[in-house]
């Protein structure tokens, strides 16, 4: 009989090493907050607020990371002489950055010129380098390049985020948000707000909503400039876009990740009232949040408007994406406001007026 074998111990070893480690992260880290928004009793109506934030690399991204690298190693595709290579806008890569340094291997970001300078410093400060390009369509491009050229391997996060995160449970984003709901006065929520990047957390919440039974609706959120919510209001996969000015969600591409069956609504947030829900959310509840929170708040207000209307009672549950500590020179900045005509005055005023109503 002829048979091949190419076992390699050594690389066995690694990989259960490498598995072992980043699975001791997740052991270490305690689940997520759930805060409550302040809204008047009166109005029957509840929003939560799910802090990703609290996660050791500081975003959502934390749990798709961790994901990805498991499903890296698992599939065979990272060993221990591999360069880990990633397209990304910031938060996925700094926390890529981090696992990558937990195990010890080389980590390349492909990423746009234009992403906050914070979100750069923290990629390098996990051991992380930088490759930027000017126009965000060659991300995917140059990341084939680099891993061929280093024999890495590109992570492709807008592949393998829906399928990477098991979204049956196993402790994901939605099951936590069901858990940690279970006491509240409307224990399962109406709906669910969140943005999309890769699609792999409306995926994996979407999906699971219908797996339990819920009767929760799935509202996905996107900005100026993005590829999803014209490709889904018209069902033409091929739509493609300017790009997000919105870091870590909205696309110039419809990316494979994005599962539009799961989606019970969508809502195009402008970015002025993204930024200014960002820093009314500072105002009202003392959280210093991200942009992308902001779009998912803004959703969330427009949710809860039309609740109150038809005289409804439930809860809304959006998420804190990141924080506000790396947006300091962009939309926590007037100046760049004003360079990118941006006025988020009214927003501010109709938001503030939002909690002021009967």
């Amino acid at each position: 009989m002829e048979y091949v074998d190419r076992h390699d111990s050594h690389t066995r070893a690694w990989v259960a090493e490498a598995i072992r480690r980043v699975e001791a992260d997740a052991h270490r880290s305690c689940d997520t907050h759930l805060h409550v928004f302040p809204l008047p009793t009166q109005w029957g109506v509840n929003l939560y607020l799910k802090d990703e934030s609290v996660h050791p690399t500081g975003s959502l991204k934390h749990r798709l990371a961790r994901s990805l690298f498991l499903y890296g190693l698992a599939n065979g595709w990272i060993g221990p002489s591999t360069t880990v290579v990633e397209a990304s806008s910031g938060s996925t890569a700094v926390s890529e950055a981090y696992f990558a340094r937990l195990v010890g291997l080389p980590f390349i970001a492909v990423m746009p010129d234009s992403t906050s300078p914070e979100k750069i410093s923290l990629i390098e400060f996990y051991g992380g380098k930088c490759h930027l390009v000017h126009d965000p369509g060659t991300i995917y491009e140059e990341s084939h390049r680099l891993a061929a050229e280093t024999g890495g391997h590109f992570m492709d996060q807008f592949t393998y985020a829906e399928r990477a995160t098991d979204w049956r449970g196993n402790n994901n984003i939605a099951e936590s948000i069901f858990q940690q709901m279970e006491m509240e006065p409307h224990p399962e929520p109406a709906w669910i707000v969140v943005g999309a990047g890769t699609g792999g957390t409306s995926s994996t919440i979407g999906r699971y909503i219908r797996y339990r039974r819920h009767p929760t609706r799935l509202a996905v959120v996107d900005p100026e400039g993005s590829a999803f919510y014209p490709s889904w209001s018209s069902g033409e996969a091929s739509v493609t876009a300017p790009g997000s000015r919105i870091e870590g969600i909205g696309r110039p591409r419809v990316e494979p990740s994005f599962m539009p069956t799961v989606i019970d609504r969508m809502i195009q947030v402008p970015d002025a009232r993204s930024i200014a829900a960002m820093r009314w959310v500072r105002e009202v509840t003392g959280r210093d949040v991200g942009g992308s929170t902001g779009t998912n708040v803004a959703a969330a207000v427009q949710i809860l408007e039309e609740m109150r209307e038809a005289g409804e009672r439930g809860s809304v549950v959006t998420l804190i994406c990141d924080g506000g500590e790396r947006y300091r020179g962009t939309y926590d900045d007037d100046a760049w406001l004003a360079a990118h005509g941006l006025d988020i005055a009214p927003h501010m005023e109709e938001l503030r007026d939002f909690l002021s109503r009967p």
